[in-house]
């Protein structure tokens, strides 16, 4: 599990030569630290439905880390058509659920006025990014 790991294993393990994990649960894991992020603002901003919200945007992002990573190694064993569509499914559920990391962090920004702003811009552009990958991981796996 990705996010059992710390720190110095994640990387070992995405910069190891091996087809996974690798850059979709690397946008996984993106999303998720962008979701801690909003948490963080959230919790500044006094919104609790938010800070539960991202909390549970944060840990999904975490389990697709992994199921992208499954996903990709299955399909390296064995190409059908059900394990292409399980490495297009997995990044396109990445960015979904990302998208909503970002949406959730613009929303927590405007509730700001304190130097937290920082964080919520930080998790919106880190979201955002994820998706972006994992929206193009998908269009390559077609």
């Amino acid at each position: 599990m990705l996010t059992g790991l710390r720190v110095a294993e994640l990387l070992e393990a995405l910069g190891a030569r091996t087809p996974a994990p690798a850059s979709g649960s690397a946008a996984a894991l993106t999303g998720a630290l962008a979701a801690a992020l909003a948490e963080l603002a959230a919790r500044f901003a006094g919104d609790e439905d938010a800070v539960e919200r991202a909390r549970s945007l944060g840990a999904r992002l975490g389990e697709l880390a992994d199921e992208d990573a499954a996903a990709y190694t299955a399909f390296m064993a064995d190409r059908s058509d059900e394990t292409r569509a399980r490495i297009v499914a997995v990044p396109e559920e990445i960015a979904a659920r990302a998208d909503e990391v970002a949406a959730l962090a613009d929303r927590v920004r405007a509730e700001l006025s304190s130097s937290v702003a920082g964080d919520a811009e930080a998790a919106a552009e880190l979201a955002r990014s994820a998706a972006r990958v994992a929206r193009r991981l998908a269009a390559l796996n077609v």
